[in-house]
């Protein structure tokens, strides 16, 4: 893997967590009980220390070659990847950035999108980037509790009453299609995936939809309208008060 190569992969990485951090946190003060409303404030927490420590990692790159790497602020840091950067030059997938929807749509995205992320993490803990290495390992335990949590309630959605079934149902049909770029680049871990998520999807009741056409474009920087939303409120201050500090 070349420079580029590690760095569009370190991007990715940073912005998955960075935008599916942010749609996490919107659920702030208006989860259904106090307990899952504090779990996933922390679930949002993670995600967001996984993107700073990958925009770190990206930054020292471009740092360390800035003639290969043109186009960003310099000197690069975590807070100019996150701020400083346009909707069509993020690399996020397309699940991360859809509404939340429901909590219904929302657990079920954290738990397809953490099952992607535990395999990928497993993987990438031992590659060759010694940097990379380290916060996939660290990430990797923080993703096991996502998993945890989020296939706990899907389970107890689909196995509940007859809307917590109906709820979750409508949240399959409605994100799987967004499931296939998951593994444009990483298709040796598809099957891992789909084993897991058939486990969990068995006990709540579930089926996985028949294959369906696939949204894609997101790791190219083709997104849907929803993220320019969100980076119009969380890159606000940076940009009317550039450098500004707390």
């Amino acid at each position: 893997m070349n420079k580029t190569q590690q760095f569009n992969q370190l991007l990715n990485l940073a912005d998955n967590a960075l935008i599916i951090g942010h749609r996490c946190s919107e659920w702030c003060g208006h989860g259904p009980v106090l307990e899952q409303d504090i779990a996933i404030s922390n679930i949002a927490l993670d995600y967001i220390g996984q993107a700073r420590n990958f925009y770190q990692a990206a930054a020292t790159l471009i740092n360390e070659d800035p003639e290969m790497l043109t186009g960003f602020v310099l000197p690069a840091t975590e807070d100019s990847l996150a701020y400083l950067r346009d909707q069509r030059e993020f690399r996020n997938h397309l699940i991360t950035e859809l509404p939340n929807g429901d909590w219904a749509v929302t657990t079920l995205r954290i738990f397809l999108f953490s099952a992607y992320q535990y395999f990928l993490y497993t993987q990438l803990k031992d590659s060759g980037d010694l940097s990379v290495n380290a916060i996939a390992e660290k990430a990797l335990k923080e993703v096991t509790y996502h998993v945890k949590w989020s296939a706990d309630w899907v389970i107890r959605l689909g196995d509940g009453t007859e809307e917590s079934n109906r709820r979750i149902r409508h949240a399959v049909d409605h994100l799987w299609a967004y499931t296939g770029e998951l593994f444009l680049q990483e298709s040796e871990l598809q099957q891992q995936w789909l084993q897991k998520v058939q486990l969990v999807f068995e006990e709540a009741g579930l089926v996985i939809p028949e294959k369906t056409w696939m949204h894609q474009g997101g790791t190219s920087g083709n997104h849907t309208e929803h993220l320019g939303f969100i980076l119009a409120e969380m890159q606000f201050l940076q940009r009317a008060y550039p450098g500004s500090q707390w």
